[in-house]
C-alpha cells in the first residue's frame, strides 16, 4: 500500500484523536498516580484492578474502534497472560518485567488463534466463535490451574502457594499501583503509536470498506492479524499485572461471561474515546466495591450495566466518554457566549 492512499484516510483516524481528549486521559491517569496517599488499602487493591482492566479494556477498544470487530475472548486472554506471566516468574526467577513481557507474547500468540476467523467472518458470527474460544480458555484454565511455584510443567505444587514476585521497586501497595497506572501509560502510547502511524490508517480503511482497502492496496489479512495480536498483547499483559497485584491467580476468576462484561463496558465507558477504557475499568470493579462498601449488593451493579449498555446503544453510541465530552463542549460554548456578552 502507497504512503499516498494511506494518506488520504489519515483525517478519518485523526478525528477519532482530538488533544483536549487525550490531555483529558493524560490528566486522569496524572490524577490515578496520586491517589494512593488517598486511599486506604482496600482501595489501593481495588485501583489495582482497575489500572489493570482499563488496559484490558483498551485491547477490546482497539479491534472495536479500529476495525469494527467484536471479540469477546479478550478476557480469556487476560488469563493466558497470567498464566505464562506466573510460570516464568515461579519457574525461572525472571524479573517481573521480563514475565510480564512473557504474558503479554504468549497472550498475543493465541490472540492470533482467536483472530483467524475474522479472516473470514464478522459481526454476530465472530461474537460466537470468539466467546467459544473464551469458554475453551476457561476450561484449560479450571482443568489445570495457575502455576504456584510447583515443578514440572504446570508449576502446579502441593503445599502452600508461593506469591508472584513484585517488582525491585514495587514491592508495597502504593508503590504497585504506581507502576500499574505507568504500564497503563505505556500501553496507551503503543496504540497511540500504531493508530497515528500506517496501521492505523490500514485500519481505518479496512473499516470503511474491504474492497475500498483493497483498492489501496492494503494487505487486508496482515492488518488484521496485527490487530488481534496487539489486542492479545495487552490483554496477556493486563494478565500479568492482575498476577502481580494479588501474587496469584485463581482458576474461576476468568469465566467467558466476563468477557462478554468487559466488552459491553467497554462500549458503555466509551469504545472510541481514549477515557472510555479508563471509565470502562472503574466500573468494572470501583463501582461494585462502592457498593459493597455502603452494604449494597453488589450485584446490582450487572443491573446498572445493563440499563448503561441499552442507553449507550439507543441514544449514545460514543458512550459516557463521549457524553461528558459534549457536556464540557457545551459548557465551554456557554462560557463563551457569556464572557462575550459581559463584554
Amino acid at each position: 500500500m502507497t504512503d499516498r492512499s494511506l494518506e488520504r484516510v489519515s483525517l478519518v483516524v485523526s478525528s477519532r484523536l482530538p488533544l483536549r481528549e487525550i490531555a483529558l486521559c493524560a490528566g486522569a491517569l496524572a490524577a490515578l498516580y496520586f491517589l494512593p496517599s488517598f486511599l486506604t488499602g482496600y482501595w489501593l487493591r481495588v485501583m489495582i484492578s482497575v489500572s489493570a482492566l482499563v488496559v484490558a479494556s483498551l485491547s477490546v477498544s482497539v479491534l472495536f474502534a479500529q476495525l469494527g470487530m467484536v471479540s469477546l475472548a479478550q478476557f480469556g486472554l487476560l488469563g493466558v497472560g497470567g498464566w505464562f506471566a506466573l510460570r516464568i516468574s515461579h519457574g525461572m526467577g525472571a524479573p517481573f518485567e521480563l514475565a510480564l513481557l512473557t504474558g503479554g507474547a504468549a497472550a498475543a500468540l493465541v490472540g492470533l488463534v482467536v483472530g483467524l476467523p475474522a479472516l473470514r467472518m464478522r459481526g454476530l458470527y465472530l461474537a460466537i466463535i470468539t466467546l467459544m474460544m473464551a469458554g475453551a480458555i476457561q476450561v484449560l484454565i479450571s482443568a489445570f490451574g495457575f502455576p504456584d511455584g510447583g515443578t514440572g510443567i504446570l508449576g502446579k505444587s502441593t503445599g502452600a502457594r508461593v506469591m508472584m514476585v513484585r517488582p525491585f521497586l514495587a514491592q508495597n501497595d502504593p508503590a504497585y499501583f504506581r507502576y500499574t497506572v505507568v504500564i497503563a501509560a505505556l500501553c496507551y502510547l503503543l496504540v497511540l503509536a500504531h493508530v497515528r502511524g500506517r496501521p492505523g490508517r490500514a485500519w481505518a480503511m479496512i473499516r470503511r470498506g474491504e474492497v475500498c482497502a483493497l483498492a489501496g492496496g492494503v494487505h487486508i489479512v496482515a492488518y488484521k492479524v496485527w490487530a488481534f495480536a496487539l489486542a492479545g498483547f495487552l490483554a496477556g499483559i493486563a494478565g500479568g499485572l492482575l498476577a502481580g497485584g494479588v501474587g496469584q491467580l485463581d482458576g474461576s476468576a476468568f469465566p467467558a461471561s466476563q468477557s462478554i462484561m468487559l466488552f459491553a463496558l467497554t462500549i458503555v465507558g466509551g469504545a472510541y474515546s481514549w477515557c472510555g477504557p479508563i471509565i470502562a475499568g472503574l466500573l468494572l470493579r470501583a463501582f461494585p466495591a462502592l457498593l459493597n462498601e455502603f452494604h449494597v449488593d453488589g450485584n446490582i451493579a450487572t443491573m446498572a450495566f445493563g440499563v448503561g449498555l441499552l442507553h449507550a446503544l439507543m441514544t449514545a453510541p460514543q458512550g459516557i466518554a463521549g457524553q461528558l465530552a459534549d457536556a464540557f463542549r457545551a459548557a465551554g460554548k456557554l462560557l463563551k457566549g457569556n464572557g462575550r456578552t459581559a463584554a
